[in-house]
């Protein structure tokens, strides 16, 4: 599937979502009304006819790393309880979607089948190419790997056309917006820079992965209301990332 980039906009696409993503600023665990509006704009777009894999995070209610830190759970452990966290947000998004009216599916790279699929590519991409969303739990099944590390693979074995990257930020910054309001957000970066930067929007594996397949990456704000649909349409709207070097100014203020 050939991969587009801003003009013309997206056929198959990678949304990751962060688990913090489905609740508030500073919350925790599920908080329905922000579960629903983000159904609300996977919908919108699904309905438009692209195809949408999902992979969704679970820092809302484990986050791994940190509770490996507290040295009272083994890395690995926690790493699987974060897993399953991703298996619970994942269920949640799929009901309120269908609620939406959004056929979904929920494919576990950790077998949990009572109450999901186990991911199959050539299943996933099926479901794909019937118009099913298809979201991605557990990660890449393994502890030692983040969520987005296992959503740039995904776009790659799914061949998608575009990672999208969702936060709580209008794209990726020389520095912490939320400490230095004079943050300048760029436009457009390469994969090059983001590592060598050390600019942390994603893990370092996940931005490898992405330039050796040559997935762009585009980092925008899911919280304003309709820019999944933007970023899908193609739509300068967040930082992209890709391989080509950057057009005209990096930086916007």
């Amino acid at each position: 599937m050939e991969r587009l980039h801003r003009t013309g906009g997206y056929n198959r696409i990678l949304l990751k979502i962060s688990g913090e993503g489905l609740c508030r600023e500073g919350g925790f665990g599920f908080e329905m009304d922000e579960v629903t509006k983000v159904a609300e704009q996977i919908a919108t777009v699904a309905k438009s006819g692209v195809q949408m894999a999902i992979v969704v995070g679970g820092g809302n209610v484990v986050r791994g790393e940190k509770l490996a830190n507290t040295g009272c759970v083994q890395r690995a452990t926690a790493d699987y309880m974060g897993m399953l966290a991703t298996v619970m947000n994942a269920m949640a998004l799929q009901d309120t979607l269908e609620k939406l009216g959004t056929p979904t599916r929920v494919a576990s790279a950790l077998p949990v089948t009572a109450v999901c699929e186990p991911f199959i590519r050539r299943k996933v991409m099926h479901h794909l190419e019937k118009g099913l969303v298809v979201v991605l739990a557990a990660g890449v099944g393994s502890p030692f790997f983040t969520t987005d590390t296992c959503a740039a693979l995904r776009a790659t074995e799914l061949n998608c056309q575009v990672l999208l990257k969702a936060t709580k930020v209008d794209g990726v910054f020389d520095s912490d917006p939320k400490k230095n309001p004079q943050a300048k957000c760029f436009t457009r970066l390469t994969y090059r820079q983001v590592i060598t930067d050390n600019l942390r929007v994603m893990d370092m594996t996940a931005i490898s992965m992405a330039m050796e397949s040559n997935v762009p990456i585009i980092v925008f704000n899911m919280k304003k209301e309709g820019n999944i649909s933007r970023a899908v349409r193609g739509e300068a709207i967040g930082t992209l990332i890709a391989n080509e070097a950057p057009a005209g100014d990096q930086v916007k203020s």
